[in-house]
């Protein structure tokens, strides 16, 4: 009996450890707004206050990278959830900030060789520092520069010059080598296919696997090009664009300059211009472009937009990409633009933002 007792309470202990290590911290400031911290769901402290802005971190899942003061300056290094300290200064920055978690992965920068691996959410190393550069992991998936040489553009801005892309997954096993894609942003590597024949879908791109498969990966722009003129372009009904319509639809309203509304309001008191711009794509004499971007974390603030951003409130425009229709004037004279923005959701893409250059949205 006394054995059957100690093993329930071991395994509670164990579950309860376990069950608060996966509970998702949020961080929060001291009183002098200079130090963040983490609280528990419970707003229980998990860690004072200590480290400095450079934490970009707004939740912490797994792995985190943090800064705090130090004597010389600042001690930079990642952070698990059990406290475990790692990389000590070979944070990954880029455009500012430092590298966030995706899927329980964040990469590093070897100090010394200027080479980048992966961490996993155990503080381990799953992929070593080998690369000139690699993507977050994406549904398992890391597309890896080896070998290239950094070239300075500007006075801010670095790039790379030659090298070899590959597709590899998060155990460091190449899957496809020379995987050649001008922007792999594009690519939806959660929509993967795996066929020993190339896929004939127009959406897919194909890549040849050294395991002799072929890997597919649906074409974002293609997608979405197919989708606006099949979908919806196909059908300007009030109840269809009602349908392919965010819940809430944010504008540009003068003097006020963005606002937020339900769709059905929106669209109500909008419908005939909306029609009326949208179905002038229908026209060759159109001159439009479509564009691809993430969702403005600055304007789309809310609740239920927090899915679309990571952690550290980064738009993932790899998994939810914004497309921006951008309609220019038939006017010579006139150099005004129309945009409609459409986001990617789990159930297809959803009119989430407009802007007139000349007629008021009401």
């Amino acid at each position: 009996m006394k054995q059957f007792i100690l093993f329930n309470l071991f395994l509670f202990i164990n579950c309860s450890v376990f069950a608060q290590n996966n509970d998702t911290w949020i961080s929060f400031w001291d009183k002098d707004t200079t130090h963040i911290g983490f609280k528990d769901k419970n707003g229980d402290i998990k860690i004072t206050p200590k480290f400095t802005r450079m934490t970009s971190a707004h939740k912490f899942d797994a792995i985190i990278a943090v800064s705090e003061d130090a004597k010389d300056g600042w001690k930079n290094y990642y952070l698990t959830k059990s406290g475990k300290i790692v990389g000590l200064d070979s944070l990954y920055v880029f455009d500012n900030g430092p590298d966030c978690e995706n899927e329980g992965f964040i990469r590093f920068r070897d100090p010394k060789t200027d080479k980048m691996g992966m961490f996993n959410s155990q503080g381990k190393i799953a992929i070593p520092a080998l690369y000139s550069n690699l993507t977050k992991a994406r549904n398992g998936l890391i597309v890896a520069l080896k070998g290239a040489i950094k070239k300075k553009f500007d006075d801010e801005h670095y790039g790379w010059t030659g090298g070899k892309k590959l597709l590899i997954d998060t155990s460091n096993k190449a899957l496809v080598e020379n995987f050649e894609y001008e922007n792999d942003y594009d690519l939806n590597f959660y929509s993967l296919q795996k066929s020993k024949e190339p896929s004939k879908d127009p959406t897919r791109e194909n890549f040849h696997g050294i395991n002799g498969q072929y890997y597919s990966f649906i074409n974002y722009d293609k997608e979405f090009k197919l989708w606006l003129k099949n979908t919806l372009l196909s059908d300007l009904s009030k109840e269809n664009l009602l349908k392919h319509s965010f819940e809430k639809t944010t504008y540009w309203k003068n003097p006020n300059g963005w606002v937020n509304e339900p769709k059905t309001k929106f669209i109500d008191q909008n419908y005939n211009l909306l029609k009326l711009k949208l179905q002038e794509l229908n026209s060759e004499k159109t001159d439009y472009f479509i564009s691809s971007d993430g969702l403005n974390q600055f304007i789309f603030e809310e609740s239920e937009y927090e899915d679309y951003f990571n952690n550290c409130n980064e738009s993932k425009e790899w998994q939810y990409p914004v497309k921006n229709i951008v309609i220019s004037s038939q006017n010579n004279e006139d150099f005004g633009q129309d945009h409609f923005e459409f986001l990617r959701t789990e159930n297809g893409y959803k009119l989430i933002s407009v802007s007139m250059s000349k007629d008021n949205l009401k």
